[in-house]
């Protein structure tokens, strides 16, 4: 059989904490065990291969059977549910990439039971939907065109009883993007339908299509009204690749602001007048480029375009690739920001360059970045390395600098007694929003709310989400019961994760053995652990006993 390929990776709060030491079982479709592996100190497992069926396979419209094979994959760790996700397509040649994002809670606050995913088929190779209609130009407009730095998606259709989850816009159109098609498709076809699915999104937010209509989202996971998204599911290298290349460009057309309304169908069970997936196969064996393929199926003239700015991002890309030998500010951002994750990512090596010259360690330090976090490993910081890079500094940063604020707040153990409710102000109410963003950043179906104290209808939302997730009465009030349900979720969370980015977890030593010096980094608990373990390690290394260990700075 032909060959596909498997990567698992657990991190959480928005890539801000990896988990090591995850137990994790590959099965195959009759529950038997292929692999068994564990997760390394980025929160991922070895590649590893698997059987599936031939890439031809999935070029050809009337092939009946599903051209890849399904594996299903168990995730476990201490002090976090079991996560179980089933149907992972896999394909000949592609390396999926699976995030498995554990809730920090024990199983046995679920009776044992394993959250279930399932996966299931691409959007293409079933019956197909008609998608609702949307606009090119809509009574309310965003000013200008900007990638959003996140995107809210409704888990159902418009009017369903459905959680809204926020995820990063470039992972929703790598998602959307292995949910609705084969991605062993010919290069050209896959970008012609990656620039229709982030376009289609881009229409639905800059025309305000679901907001001004009142709804507390940018757009539905429901292919029957937008496009397919599957929360959790695999994401393929080819696509992965494509949405990192042409990340923050649009299809429009002359003369116009907003993005142009790209309807696409499958162009096989159902036909429609925007663009056939399955044509753009035909059009690119045929030798066609991607805005060709595009012209084909929506007006002549419509030009790819490129965004004015991303949002929540703390620069915007400067427009030139960084490498060996550039210098300025932006490197100096990059090594400070590098240098930030590593406390978090001890897999980086330290950037001990000249501040602001993009020297050797700088370049080691990006190209190990860029391995954990499954882009090019060329060690220049291009546009989608500058944009990852940003994310996770924010999602550390923020993740710590929340931890602060519960600390200097004095958050303690016990709830208090005051029931707060819409127009409610004061101390509890931060207290409740500080409570609501730590979790938002570990239970993805929880917004994350402003602290400003005052209770207003984003906070009630919050609130709402949280009842509806542990099982509670959702009527956006916080009395008794959902005071001592924050408390428990929050303090398991903070009982369950490994220290991350203080300055006590994180040790450098020379190692000095006779005229030899090492160098290590490793996180432990305490001095005494550290210097335990690095003297251990360093014998083995070495062949010999006791080392003498130099703090580093």
């Amino acid at each position: 059989m032909a060959i596909g390929y498997l990567v698992i990776q657990t991190r959480i709060a928005d890539d801000a904490v990896p988990l090591e030491n995850v137990r994790i079982t590959v099965l195959d479709d009759q529950g038997r065990r292929v692999y068994d592996l564990t997760t390394d100190e980025s929160g991922k497992t070895p590649m590893v291969s698997l059987e599936t069926a031939e890439a031809k396979l999935s070029l050809d419209p009337n092939y009946a059977k599903d051209p890849y094979v399904s594996y299903g994959v168990l995730a476990q760790a201490a002090g976090f549910q079991t996560l179980y996700v089933e149907k992972v397509p896999i394909y000949e040649g592609e390396t999926a990439v699976l995030p498995m994002i554990l809730l920090p809670e024990p199983d046995s606050a679920h009776g044992g039971e394993a959250e279930r995913i399932v996966l299931g088929r691409p959007a293409v190779a079933g019956q197909g939907t008609r998608r609702q209609e949307g606009l090119d130009v809509a009574p309310y407009v965003l000013r200008q065109v900007v990638i959003p730095g996140l995107i809210t998606v409704h888990l159902g259709s418009p009017d369903a009883y459905a959680s809204n989850v926020q995820i990063p816009f470039s992972d929703y159109v790598k998602n959307v993007a292995s949910s609705e098609i084969y991605p062993t498709w010919p290069d050209a076809a896959l970008r012609a339908n990656i620039y229709a699915i982030a376009t289609f999104a881009l229409n639905r937010i800059f025309t305000e299509w679901y907001r001004s209509r009142g709804y507390g989202f940018d757009i539905t996971g429901s292919p029957a009204y937008d496009q397919a998204f599957v929360y959790g599911r695999a994401i393929y290298g080819s696509i992965s690749a494509v949405v990192d290349e042409i990340f923050g460009e649009y299809v429009t057309r002359p003369g116009l602001r907003a993005p142009y309304f790209t309807s696409f169908c499958n162009g096989t069970t159902v036909t429609c007048q925007g663009l056939s997936q399955w044509g753009t196969v035909t059009l690119a064996q045929r030798g066609f480029a991607p805005l060709q393929i595009l012209r084909s199926y929506y007006p002549d003239d419509v030009l790819i375009a490129e965004a004015e700015a991303v949002t929540n991002v703390l620069s915007s890309y400067p427009g030139t690739l960084l490498r060996r030998g550039s210098t300025g500010l932006n490197v100096q951002n990059i090594q400070n920001y590098l240098n930030r994750i590593r406390r978090n990512y001890p897999a980086i090596p330290a950037v001990t360059d000249t501040p602001g010259v993009f020297g050797g360690s700088t370049e080691a330090a990006v190209r190990q970045f860029q391995s954990i976090f499954d882009l090019v490993p060329d060690g220049i910081v291009g546009k989608a390395t500058w944009y990852k890079i940003s994310q996770v500094y924010t999602a550390v940063t923020g993740l710590a600098e929340l931890d602060s604020e519960g600390v200097q707040d004095g958050v303690g153990t016990v709830p208090p007694d005051t029931v707060l409710r819409l127009g409610s102000g004061g101390s509890d109410v931060l207290t409740l929003q500080y409570l609501l963003s730590v979790i938002a950043r570990f239970y993805p179906t929880v917004p994350s709310v402003r602290q400003d104290g005052v209770f207003g209808s984003s906070t009630r939302q919050a609130v709402i989400a949280f009842q509806r997730m542990r099982g509670l009465v959702a009527d956006g009030i916080v009395g008794p019961a959902t005071w001592r349900a924050l408390y428990d979720v929050y303090l398991n969370i903070r009982g369950s994760l490994p220290d991350q980015g203080s300055p006590s977890c994180c040790f450098e030593y020379t190692v000095r053995a006779g005229d030899t010096l090492w160098r290590l980094s490793q996180r432990f608990g305490t001095t005494v652990d550290a210097i335990r373990r690095l003297n251990g390690l360093a014998g083995d290394l070495l062949n010999i006993g006791q080392v003498l260990l130099i703090p580093n700075g």
